[in-house]
């Protein structure tokens, strides 16, 4: 790639929990001989992705190399994050043959097209393509479909879930099916099935397993989507700005557990009792020199033990997403702090 090439831009959307960190993390170790660079965007506070990325850093993606933009999606915040991020990626020492991008779970990926057309940066990249992961479970179970108990030309009928998926696949050029082993293969027909309805276009719906994909299949596309964003349509088109106040999230802190059990059983009861759709965070574990990573969709709980806490506080902080009407934090801590009681007292 000469200096005047522009740097391509891989940009991955999906909704929260689909699978993008796993996605990202397998393209770091497998590059297909490409040095990246990696921005990652959070919703909530407490920064969990970032984490998991750099845990694969190396000479083909250095810690240098993976950046973190938390509290809030970066196509809200182009001017004052996302281009001085962008500027400061193409700024190292060593020029990055790729750049991919994480959005948040709930970003709406077209309004972050638009800021490729930003003075400061349009002549040195260009969108190499727009992968979305989408939960083949969650799409086949009908999570994100529309309310069909209004009318459909009903404003009600679009739910903020299917709003931000919907929007998320309007921009794709690639789909990635996650999670099919959870879904099986009648799952994963039906979710195909449901997705190509939604799509303005045809495209690629390909099935992965914990992320794993030749790179040649997402990267390379050189579909310059900042020019195509007509082909592109978005709920929000039209809008000079758009929020997330349909979303909202909040930041628990417990105390020491004896053990991950319980804290796994609240936040089932998260999903079930007060509609949480994300939980994710770390809980630090009476006697375990490591922190017990803790990661949910819905009722899917998954955690593991991943690094050491070192010398700093042993914080157990989790952060819980859910649609601004279910965020109760009284609510949410009661839960939280019963699991972690449960298990200091044995219960």
């Amino acid at each position: 790639m000469t200096d005047l090439a522009k740097i391509p831009v891989t940009i991955v959307t999906g909704f929260l929990g689909a699978g993008k960190t796993t996605l990202i993390r397998h393209l770091m170790t497998n590059p297909g001989g490409r040095r990246l660079a990696v921005l990652v965007n959070e919703f909530g506070t407490v920064g969990v992705d970032g984490e998991l990325l750099r845990d694969c850093a190396d000479e083909n993606c250095p810690e240098a190399n993976i950046v973190e933009l938390a509290n809030g999606c970066i196509c809200c915040t182009v001017a004052d994050e996302f281009i001085p991020t962008m500027e400061r990626l193409l700024a190292l020492p060593e020029r990055p043959d790729h750049i991919v991008i994480e959005t948040s779970g709930l970003a709406l990926p077209k309004p972050l097209l638009k800021a490729f057309d930003w003075p400061a940066i349009r002549s040195r990249i260009t969108v190499d393509g727009v992968v979305t992961v989408a939960d083949a479970e969650a799409v086949a179970a009908g999570h994100f479909a529309p309310d069909t108990s209004v009318p459909a030309d009903a404003p009600e009928h679009e739910t903020p879930l299917s709003e931000v998926f919907e929007d998320q696949l309007a921009c794709a050029d690639v789909v990635l099916l996650s999670k099919a082993d959870l879904a099986g293969p009648e799952g994963v027909e039906a979710a195909k099935i449901a997705i190509a309805a939604e799509l303005p276009r045809p495209l690629p719906i390909l099935t992965v397993s914990e992320g794993v994909i030749d790179p040649r299949v997402i990267l390379g596309l050189d579909a310059a989507a900042e020019a195509d964003l007509a082909a592109r349509p978005s709920h929000h088109d039209g809008e000079d700005e758009h929020e997330h106040d349909d979303f909202d999230s909040v930041v628990i802190e417990i105390p020491e557990v004896t053990g991950p059990e319980a804290i796994r059983a609240a936040v089932v009861r998260l999903a079930r009792e007060l509609k949480a759709l994300r939980v994710k965070g770390h809980v630090a574990v009476r006697g375990k020199p490591m922190r017990l990573l803790v990661q949910a969709v819905g009722e899917r709980v998954r955690t593991q033990y991943d690094r050491p806490w070192g010398a700093g506080p042993r914080t157990s902080a989790l952060v819980v997403i859910a649609e601004r009407e279910d965020i109760d934090a009284d609510a949410i801590r009661a839960i939280l702090l019963s699991g972690a009681e449960a298990e200091t007292t044995g219960a």
